[in-house]
């Protein structure tokens, strides 16, 4: 019983997190939107004065690399990333739990290497003092966001395992 209520609310609390982290990642899409707008109004009333907002492929390029870091915990957790189900219906219940098991933990994998990558990147960046070049954002902000949201991915990915691992071991239907 006791088991059950921990990983009760350690499905909570990461299903919690993955959603805070997509929010995240919504409203910085939000703001691509708007610094997109209010360029292209810009560019358009250019006969007045008005000119392209400096900068804005830069903020663009940051913002929708943080928004794509930011959805991979919640497409994890909900089970949302894109596949192709050929061969799903015809297996039984036991494959298919094989399959969500061996799948969880190819992500769990790739999740933790590109993590470890991003680590080492964000590292060379700190150390070099790489910035953009119109704005001179330092690169490494933008390191440091996807690592945090790498960081989310990994324990979402993690839970994920155990999620498909349990329902392996207690033959549940898919959770």
């Amino acid at each position: 019983m006791r088991v059950v209520l921990m990983y009760d609310i350690l499905s909570k609390r990461v299903g919690q997190l993955a959603r805070l982290t997509a929010y995240l990642g919504g409203f910085g899409l939000f703001a691509v939107i708007a610094v997109t707008c209010v360029s292209v109004t810009g560019r358009a009333l250019g006969g007045i004065g008005l000119g392209p907002l400096p900068g804005d492929i830069e903020l663009v390029e940051l913002g929708i690399g943080f928004a794509v870091f930011t959805a991979l915990p919640y497409a994890q957790y909900a089970r949302a990333h894109a596949r192709v189900d050929l061969i799903r219906p015809a297996l039984g219940a036991l494959p298919n739990r094989l399959l969500d098991l061996a799948g969880d933990l190819l992500m769990f994998g790739f999740t933790a290497g590109l993590t470890w990558r991003l680590w080492l990147g964000t590292l060379d960046k700190a150390a070099y003092g790489e910035t953009s070049f119109i704005l001179q954002i330092p690169m490494v902000w933008g390191y440091r966001a996807a690592m945090a949201a790498m960081v989310v991915a990994v324990i979402t990915a993690g839970f994920c395992v155990i999620r498909s691992a349990r329902a392996l071991v207690l033959r549940e239907a898919r959770a």
